[in-house]
């Protein structure tokens, strides 16, 4: 899978990196610097990097932990956002890293204690007030979890903090690791959902519909909690019966009374980025929807915004309480 790993010379030595180098034991070794003289580099081609990927290993030293935007929360009193990694293995057409990113590589951050006595000094700080910590901004909480192991060292860290919760964002089937374990009270492992014809159109590389819905039931069977995201939506002519076609689906085979958390958005994105990934795909047919630009964001108009997120809002609370829907307008 992976062919070629860059390695900062600062954690050449990381105990982390020991173990990874020896997974991958006939990928090429190359030590650099800092990951930036490899991510960072001009003329980079995003869209032919995305068909084989380096893995970049390096130290972060700063933003380990981050503030969320106003509009992004679960319901928690402060809401902050982390990443243990840029960029992900799946390639979504709408996701917003290829337009943000010059490098399709995937930059591993080693020293995950560093993150960790972040989350700790903030909950401290708030003992009484509900932190929550999302995973999964810039990268798949779950999806090399076999490979860099970031959730199994970071749960226990949950397991300490009583007014800490933390949401695993992810598309990913890769749950085994949290079945092997005793299950952790504050933590909501959150699935992006998209209907079937979205997630064969748009969604490359990802599991299918049903898949994360089966991981879903082991996991619920199992006692986690379970947060739904059904974000971004995106329009087609035919969208209200594939969204209702999917709802149904999904809580066909869930218990919609032990979901934690129901969250639903639109389609947007910085224009800059948007005008990148148009570069990247010219020919990609979602781009040339009903899309506008305005206040500097890609986005539907606004009365197909309201249209889409008033005719799934309905859907939805057809199935969980209003206390635990957290539209994002």
């Amino acid at each position: 899978m992976i062919q070629t790993i860059y390695i900062e010379k600062e954690i050449i030595d990381h105990p982390r990196v020991e173990q990874l180098l020896a997974r991958f034991k006939s990928a090429e070794k190359i030590v650099c610097d800092h990951y930036g003289e490899i991510f960072n580099r001009k003329a980079q081609n995003f869209r032919f990097q995305k068909k084989n990927p380096a893995l970049i290993l390096a130290k972060k030293h700063k933003g380990y932990v981050l503030p969320s935007p106003d509009a992004y929360g679960i319901g928690g009193d402060k809401n902050y956002y982390f990443s243990h990694m840029m960029n992900c293995i799946y390639d979504c057409r709408y996701c917003f890293l290829q337009g943000m990113y010059r490098s399709a590589n995937y930059v591993l951050f080693v020293n995950y204690e560093d993150t960790h006595n972040e989350i700790r000094r903030i909950a401290n700080e708030h003992p009484d007030k509900i932190c929550h910590f999302f995973s999964g901004y810039d990268c798949d909480s779950l999806a090399l979890e076999p490979v860099t192991q970031f959730v199994e060292n970071t749960l226990p860290l949950f397991d300490e903090l009583a007014n800490a919760w933390i949401e695993l964002r992810t598309k990913s089937t890769q749950v085994r690791s949290l079945l092997d374990r005793p299950v952790v009270k504050n933590c909501v492992v959150a699935f992006s959902l998209s209907p079937d014809n979205i997630v064969k159109n748009l969604e490359d590389k990802t599991p299918s519909l049903q898949k994360r819905i089966e991981a879903m039931k082991k996991l619920q069977d199992k006692g986690w909690a379970l947060g739904l995201r059904f974000d971004p939506l995106i329009y087609s002519d035919n969208y209200q019966q594939s969204y209702s076609e999917m709802f149904q689906q999904v809580f066909d085979a869930i218990s919609s009374d032990k979901v934690h958390s129901i969250s639903l958005g639109n389609f947007r994105m910085p224009e800059k980025f948007f005008k990148n990934m148009i570069k990247l795909y010219p020919d990609e047919k979602m781009f040339a929807g009903p899309l506008l630009e305005k206040d500097g964001m890609t986005s539907y108009p606004d009365h197909l915004e309201y249209e889409m997120m008033s005719f799934c809002e309905q859907k939805i609370l057809d199935f969980i309480p209003a206390e635990r829907f957290f539209p994002c307008h």
